[in-house]
């Protein structure tokens, strides 16, 4: 009979996850997270509702994996690349030069750390929690899970004020949780038990050097594929081994989840991996957990308590002002609106508050009526602030932005090409020495040109040539050309382009990440084209037709097949180059973040696709 109750309760939160997402579609409730959907049909189903499922070992086993699985998600969402410095910092519409967003991300989870601290002062003071360290991580946490899918959606992925908001959120993540686990060794099994979280880290590190070891090793490679999957045994096997080290030295299982995840991410996995990944987690076991969080509250039992009553609108209010104060510092650079939508969205938290109350109430410093009520105010928020974030946003208006392309030599080369790359979506720009009179008047009257007094490094800087999103370097002096590009590179120019006829120099130019190009090399292979196929070589001459690459940066597109792609024109997809793939495309073939697409179709259909889909390229 028990066995009968444990597979109904199975069966019925498994019919619930499948059916949620459903309802939400249908509904037109896109604004709701899922996960936040998933603990309101728990609620409908559990304790406060019809009270139809109840924990058992078989939906226990599951919720807690989809915890792990939650925090390992979590780590794994952590971009490193954003705290890499070196991004040149461009000029904004307003005319002020955009912030360094790692200082000023930082600046401001610190200025939220110490807000945080006061307002846990005055809960302890009012009689509502007995801990102030608990209670300042419970404020100050940010919920990667709302925050990233938010910033997608609204395209600010790749936008300053877009990874302001998102490395604030990482910030957060990486600090709450370690200090949730410094919080459990001190207060759980006493302060010697801290320095036991130091094998957890050291583990962590020896499994990412034997992790980047054979990460690229042919035989991997080679079992990377069919049945073996051995990239994804070993992310299991990854995060099974820190759990378990994380339970031996006495910390929480989910600092060993959560570590394994930012172990993996560190590690660059390719998006096949990661999607795999998201499919499995968010498919299967973390939906599991998220109904189970909304079996197990009781608001009835909340809301019979006025303490607990009143303590819903006065820790959103304090989640608010405890964003809010720091993230004004945006003021300096941002209108208001942008810095109140900002604060709204990082008042967002989940998936760490539910973390901190399991915990606390578990060494019983709060009782299972405070944690449902902490639980149920992130689920409030995590409702409200993607929905303020979108009303107070302000909506990018004006002309479209444009590639500012900066030629660096005018030729015979350069000057036909930036002619004809003039158009809605390109900006060419062409610099070069001061000329003699009757050169100078000849150009003036069919091209652009910027004169500069030479091409130095600070002559150029002086220029704002910088300043631009691709760079063609094609001067008379190939040392002169490599030796600009690395500048270029080193100021933050996302391409590089140079002319360099040597071969020993294109190499090293390339090993700066440089791309270059030599005009004997060219001929020779446009000869060798138009003797062995005329027809490709009329299609790369033809400028109407011609093969064309756009880089796919839009997230709103990743994952999105062929098939369903709304925006082709007449365009036709050649080629997908994934990594060191290159994919024959089909109707059912998804898009990649970072596919370099191969295209054919006319200039206006392919100018348009460029602008959708490399639209982070240049925001």
């Amino acid at each position: 009979m028990e066995q009968h109750a444990s597979i109904t309760s199975l069966v019925i939160v498994i019919i619930v996850a499948f059916i949620t997402p459903i309802l939400l579609h249908r509904l037109k409730l896109s604004f709701i997270p899922v996960v936040v959907a998933e603990i309101i049909m728990g609620l409908i189903i559990g304790k406060s509702g019809f009270n139809i499922v109840h924990e058992d070992a078989w939906l226990s086993t599951l919720s807690t994996l989809g915890f792990l699985f939650l925090m390992f998600l979590s780590g794994l969402e952590i971009d490193f690349t954003a705290f890499s410095g070196g991004k040149k910092n461009k000029v904004m519409a307003n005319g002020k030069k955009e912030p360094n967003t790692f200082v000023v991300s930082t600046i401001i989870f610190v200025g939220i750390f110490v807000a945080s601290l006061g307002l846990s002062y005055l809960f302890v003071l009012a009689g509502f929690i007995e801990n102030v360290f608990l209670m300042t991580l419970i404020i100050s946490t940010i919920s990667l899970g709302v925050v990233v899918p938010t910033l997608k959606d609204a395209h600010l992925m790749k936008t300053n004020i877009g990874q302001i908001i998102l490395l604030i959120a990482v910030i957060a993540d990486l600090a709450t949780m370690i200090l949730l686990a410094v919080f459990v060794s001190i207060y759980d099994g006493g302060a010697g038990n801290t320095w036991l979280l130091l094998i957890l880290f050291a583990a962590g590190v020896a499994l990412y050097f034997v992790g980047k070891i054979f990460k690229n090793r042919t035989f991997i490679n080679a079992l990377s594929t069919g049945t073996t999957q051995i990239g994804t045994r070993a992310v299991f096997a990854l995060i099974i081994l820190l759990v378990a080290i994380s339970e031996t030295v006495g910390a929480e299982n989910i600092l060993g989840a959560f570590l394994a995840g930012v172990l993996v991410s560190l590690l660059a996995p390719d998006q096949e991996m990661v999607h795999k990944l998201d499919s499995f987690g968010y498919g299967f076991l973390i939906p599991i957990f998220f109904v189970m969080v909304g079996v197990g509250l009781d608001i009835w039992s909340m809301l019979s308590e006025k303490k607990l009553l009143m303590l819903i609108p006065l820790l959103l209010l304090a989640l608010f002002v405890s964003k809010m104060l720091p993230v004004y510092l945006l003021k300096k650079w941002y209108d208001t609106k942008t810095v109140l939508a900002s604060g709204f969205l990082l008042t967002s938290t989940l998936s760490l508050v539910i973390a901190a109350a399991t915990i606390g109430e578990r060494m019983e410093m709060i009782t299972p009526q405070m944690s449902g009520t902490l639980i149920l105010v992130a689920v409030i928020s995590s409702v409200l602030t993607p929905i303020m974030f979108k009303k107070l946003f302000p909506q990018t208006t004006g002309e479209e932005k444009k590639v500012k392309v900066a030629f660096i030599g005018a030729n015979q080369m350069t000057l036909p090409v930036s002619r004809d790359l003039k158009s809605s979506l390109y900006e060419p720009v062409l610099y070069h020495i001061k000329q003699e009179k009757a050169e100078k008047q000849f150009a003036e009257t069919v091209f652009e040109i910027i004169e500069i007094d030479n091409y130095e490094i600070e002559t150029l800087e002086k220029n704002n040539v910088y300043d631009a999103d691709i760079a063609v370097i094609s001067t008379g002096d190939a040392d002169l050309n490599a030796t600009i590009a690395v500048s270029a590179k080193e100021k933050g120019i996302d391409r590089v382009i140079a002319r360099i006829e040597s071969p020993d120099l294109a190499e090293k130019a390339q090993e700066e990440g440089i791309e270059v190009f030599s005009v004997l090399r060219s001929t020779e292979s446009l000869l060798r084209a138009m003797i062995e196929s005329p027809g490709v070589m009329s299609i790369l001459t033809n400028q109407e037709n011609s093969l064309h690459e756009i880089r796919m940066l839009n997230d709103h597109f990743d994952g999105m097949s062929i098939r369903r792609f709304p925006f082709t024109g007449d365009v036709i997809f050649v080629r997908i180059l994934r990594e060191n793939e290159s994919i024959v495309p089909h109707g059912d073939t998804e898009l990649r973040l970072n596919d370099r697409l191969i295209v054919t179709g006319s200039k206006e259909y392919v100018d348009e696709l460029k602008r959708e889909l490399e639209f982070c390229f240049w925001c």
